[in-house]
């Protein structure tokens, strides 16, 4: 029987947070391998930016950059430094005791057929809710984005007609970012008020710039085939429908953490992000730490990602460099 593989540490996503904490980990000689993912959570290896056309809030790329160019080069510098990285996708993971187990995809029912890691990087990820309307997929990044801050400045939403769907913090202040950009921003609202905080609600609907239909729903994207022009909305009391000349729709209506590796092993908050020590990346398992959007539902940002994943590589180096010390003592 070959010798079974032992990591000191393993990086789980292959995002902004993934790929920094592998550089400063091999730059630190620490040999880390890093599991991209085979589609894991629908997302092709290198997360949700590889979804994205035009990066232009990263610092060090004064003409922007794209998405899927960016994570090539995120790649491509892990690699430089020595990170093993693997197109496989891990299924499973046993965090009851260190050194961690772990499956990768296709081998979970053999119990017999782990691997193992005296540390783990969990950086999945998170993935924008969307509605799949009809005509989504023909205008998603061609007029549909769910990141108001990422996408709003692009030029082809500047001084046009946008709309938000989603009535909670995020939609508002999403709404109110995005009228910096366009000529104007319908909010549509499932329901007959909004979720949001008394303070963010006051700040949206007093806006001038903005126009918030109530009980109404987007029921299909509408377009030359290229770019978004239209939305059909529903009055879902009515069931009356119309048309909403409208260049750009921005989902509001949350994200979803992919924590369901771990979910039932760490502790999670009410929506599934993995908790932190507050300042760290530190999970309540020892060993284990947590960095990027599945531990960060406020900014969500690749800069923000990108930081973490540095916190998280200095955090694990130093944990195993004190236990080699307290071993050898």
């Amino acid at each position: 029987m070959s010798e079974r593989v032992h990591n000191r540490v393993v990086i789980i996503g292959s995002g902004p947070a993934g790929h920094t904490a592998a550089v400063y980990l091999a730059r630190a000689e620490m040999q880390p391998v890093l599991f991209e993912g085979m589609l894991a959570n629908g997302i092709a290896p290198g997360g949700q930016l590889t979804t994205t056309t035009d990066v232009e809030n990263y610092p060090g790329f004064p003409d922007g950059i794209r998405g899927p160019e960016m994570m090539d080069k995120f790649r491509a510098q892990s690699e430089r430094f020595g990170t093993t990285i693997h197109t496989e996708t891990i299924s499973k993971v046993d965090l009851s005791k260190r050194p961690f187990k772990y499956w990768r995809e296709g081998s979970e029912e053999d119990d017999n057929a782990y691997e193992l890691a005296d540390s783990i990087i969990l950086a999945t990820g998170a993935s924008a809710k969307r509605l799949f309307l009809p005509g989504e997929e023909t205008y998603w990044q061609s007029g549909i984005s769910a990141c108001a801050v990422c996408d709003g400045a692009a030029p082809i939403f500047r001084n046009k007609s946008l709309a938000v769907i989603g009535g909670g913090d995020s939609a508002a202040e999403e709404a109110t970012y995005l009228t910096k950009y366009a000529s104007h921003v319908h909010v549509l609202v499932r329901r007959h008020e909004l979720r949001a905080s008394k303070i963010m609600a006051q700040r949206l609907l007093k806006h001038p710039k903005v126009t918030v239909h109530w009980n109404t729903q987007a029921t299909e994207a509408l377009g030359d085939g290229d770019l978004l022009q239209a939305l059909t909305l529903k009055d879902v009391q009515s069931g009356e429908t119309r048309k909403l000349d409208v260049n750009g729709l921005f989902y509001a209506i949350g994200h979803e953490p992919a924590t369901q590796l771990v979910r039932s092993q760490v502790d999670t908050d009410e929506d599934g992000y993995i908790k932190t020590v507050p300042g760290t990346t530190q999970t309540n398992i020892k060993g284990l730490f947590a960095a990027g959007d599945v531990q960060d539902k406020r900014y969500r940002q690749a800069i923000t990602s990108a930081g973490s994943g540095c916190m998280a590589a200095l955090e694990c180096e130093r944990l195993l460099a004190e236990e080699e010390v307290e071993e050898s003592a």
